[in-house]
């Protein structure tokens, strides 16, 4: 199905097509939830049925769900669907965003702030009682590991690690500030995140850190979680740099 997104838009909407059709099914469950037509653990209609409701195609709907999901709006269950998240309330997602866009925070700044948060945060997951909280980093693992093939999978696996990891720190300020740091984050590695190959150590990284918080090994899971950012910041980098290369057109010479 095509989208139709360009009906209705202003002279002015310079958008690619495909990004306006993406917000319109982010603004449309958006506008479910508010209107309380979907509450906590609801599950939406199916991709296909989204498409037709909204008139846009079904990768169009996925990229929306997918942003969502990333923002720990909905939860993807596999072979199941998509739900609303049963969560706590989270803090403004966008916020930080737009002010990472209007002051240009280098790489470096974030990532000491992600450090600096996410640190403290698996130590107290580490201190705190397991239950559900741990069986939510665990599955997070497994289905790193079982999405190695595929980049975006493996991403949202990594984004509902850490948030899982916040939730288990039994802090809900704390955990809403890593839901905002990792949906920013998310929206920056989806970008790259097809440029990177070793994604087995990867999860493996993820799975020391669980091993941590399950032993209640509270130094453990801090230096895991300190070792873990600092090579996710070396990967960014050489992502971002494979990135320049291959949009850096190269020179012919003549024979």
């Amino acid at each position: 199905m095509a989208d139709t997104t360009k009906q209705g838009r202003g002279a002015g909407d310079r958008r690619p097509a495909d990004r306006v059709a993406t917000e319109r099914v982010i603004e449309h469950v958006r506008r479910l939830i508010v209107r309380g037509d979907v509450g906590r653990g609801d599950r939406l209609h199916t991709e296909r049925d989204l498409a037709a409701q909204l008139k846009v195609s079904r990768t169009s709907v996925r990229a929306g769900l997918q942003t969502l999901v990333s923002k720990g709006v909905l939860i993807a269950k596999r072979g199941a669907g998509t739900f609303v998240a049963d969560g706590p309330h989270m803090l403004d997602h966008d916020a930080l965003g737009y002010f990472a866009a209007l002051h240009g925070l280098p790489r470096e700044e974030m990532f000491e702030a992600r450090r600096t948060l996410e640190i403290g945060v698996a130590g107290l997951a580490a201190s705190r009682p397991a239950g559900h909280a741990l069986a939510a980093i665990s599955d997070s693992v497994t289905g790193m590991f079982a999405s190695i093939g595929d980049p975006q999978a493996f991403l949202l696996c990594d984004i509902r690690f850490h948030r899982a990891v916040g939730a288990a720190s039994g802090n809900r300020v704390l955990a809403a500030m890593v839901e905002m740091v990792s949906a920013l984050f998310y929206e920056q590695r989806r970008q790259t995140a097809d440029r990177e190959r070793d994604f087995r150590s990867i999860a493996e990284m993820h799975h020391r850190i669980y091993q941590a918080i399950r032993d209640h090994d509270r130094p453990l899971a801090e230096q895991r979680m300190n070792e873990h950012l600092l090579e996710a910041e070396r990967l960014q980098e050489a992502e971002e740099q494979a990135g320049q290369r291959d949009a850096t057109p190269t020179s012919s010479t003549g024979t």
